[in-house]
This record gives structure tokens, C-alpha cells and sequence, in this order.
């Protein structure tokens, strides 16, 4: 299965403070689960992957491509769908028009956009309100429009941070289900706190402390950390801690 992304000595950061510390990464189509504690990179990392911030340095390769030139940017970004943890909208726009919108910023094609704004919406639950507006949803609606936008048109690489905010038992279930259907023709990077939500979704999970990755594997490989007695409710949370603080140790 080809790369989607490629991400090598990967440096990122704020001015002096430095986020991401020489990661390197491979992702394929499918989806990958981003675990970290607050603060460890996760955000920057997908920014980075959406072409929000260029690398301070290292090297990223998205379908293929070296992001040297603006014109390379700007081509490779038609098939990324980038959901941030707060987006803006138009609050006079139906749900239509901002999804549709969205679609237009990514120079998907007149001719097919209206049907792919409309698929997006299905995908989400959110086709019989494609005409109330984006003011009058709920936050978990809300987050609906925002997931429909990511993924409409042919995107190859959706970045969704912390997708499920907001979305109630049964929608963060259905919005499993729509992670599998999307991940089977694009990669999916998913990141987010809700450990279960991650493993239930993702066959790859990566878990980031300090900017750099600590481990790479399945769910049940990262279960397989868990140590007798450790902070958690299930094996995968034990699992997950335990990496945490053996990273700590060793840093």
C-alpha cells in the first residue's frame, strides 16, 4: 500500500520554543490514531500535515511530493480535508453553503461539487439539514459540518483533531463507522483523548510525548504494555499510560 504522508527528523515549533522534535513517521491509507498527553505535539503536528505551518526543518512528503514551492503546497492541498478542534463559519450560511463552500476553497470541480457536498452530508447525518442554518446547530451538529467538511471531494488525507467533542454515545458510534468507510480510500489521522474512540476506529495507533513518538503499533499491541495494577479502566488505557511513563523515565 502506497504513502500517503512521510514525515523524517521533522522539527516544529513557535518562535524559540520547539513543539515537534526530529519525528519521523509513515502513514498509508487507512486510519491512524494520534494519542498524547496536553501539550505534546499533536495539534502542531497535524498543522503541519495540513500545510497551516511549513517544518522548521526535516522532511514531509504527502502523496509523494516534497513540499518545496508554494505551487507544490497549493496542489497537494486539493486532497487534504483538515478539521481543527475550533473552526469558523459563516453563522448566516445553511449547512449547504458551508460545506459547499468548503468544497470551492479545495477546488473541487463545479461539476461535481453540489453531489460531493451532498454525499459528505449523508456520510455525517446531516442531509436533512442541509438547509438550517449553521448558527442554529448544536455543537454536536456543529462538529457534523465540520467532519462533512474534511471529507468532501477526493480527499486522499483527512486530519481531524479531536473529532468527537461534542457528539453523544451514539454519534461518536456512528462516527466510527464513518471513519471506516472514509479510511477504506484515504488516510485518516485521528487525534484525540478518548482512547477507546481511537482503537475502536483505528488499526494504528501512535502515541506522541514531547513532540516525539514513543510507540507505533495495533490497539492490542499498545494493550499489551499494560502492567497489573497501573492507572486505567481497561488494558488499552493501562497500556497507554504505561508507555507514557516509561517514555518519562527514559527521557
Amino acid at each position: 500500500m502506497s504513502v500517503v504522508f512521510e514525515a523524517e527528523n521533522l522539527v516544529q515549533g513557535y518562535g524559540s520554543r520547539q513543539v515537534i522534535s526530529g519525528l519521523s513517521m509513515r502513514v498509508a491509507q487507512g486510519a491512524v490514531g494520534l494519542l498524547g498527553p496536553n501539550g505534546a505535539g499533536k495539534t502542531t503536528l497535524l498543522r503541519t500535515l495540513a500545510t497551516v505551518t511549513p517544518p522548521a526543518s526535516g522532511t514531509l512528503r504527502i502523496l509523494g511530493r516534497e513540499l518545496r514551492r508554494d505551487s507544490d503546497v497549493r496542489e497537494i492541498r486539493r486532497a487534504i480535508g483538515y478539521l481543527p478542534q475550533d473552526f469558523g463559519y459563516h453563522p448566516g450560511f445553511s449547512v449547504y453553503e458551508f460545506v459547499r463552500y468548503c468544497a470551492w476553497l479545495r477546488s473541487v470541480p463545479d461539476r461535481s461539487a453540489g453531489k460531493a457536498t451532498l454525499r459528505a452530508l449523508d456520510q455525517v447525518g446531516l442531509a436533512g439539514m442541509r438547509s438550517r442554518k449553521m448558527k442554529e446547530l448544536s455543537g454536536g451538529m456543529l462538529r457534523r459540518a465540520g467532519i462533512a467538511q474534511a471529507i468532501v471531494g477526493d480527499v486522499k488525507l483527512v486530519l481531524l483533531d479531536e473529532p468527537t467533542v461534542g457528539l453523544d454515545p451514539e454519534q461518536r458510534l456512528e462516527f466510527r463507522d464513518l471513519i471506516r468507510e472514509v479510511s477504506a480510500d484515504a488516510a485518516v489521522v485521528l487525534s484525540t483523548h478518548l482512547v477507546e474512540d481511537v482503537a475502536a476506529a483505528c488499526g494504528t495507533l501512535h502515541v506522541i510525548r514531547e513532540g516525539a513518538v514513543v510507540f507505533s503499533g495495533t490497539p492490542r499491541q499498545l494493550a499489551e504494555h499494560a502492567v497489573p495494577g497501573g492507572r486505567g479502566d481497561t488494558p488499552l488505557e493501562r497500556g497507554y499510560m504505561t508507555v507514557l511513563r516509561a517514555s518519562a523515565v527514559t527521557a
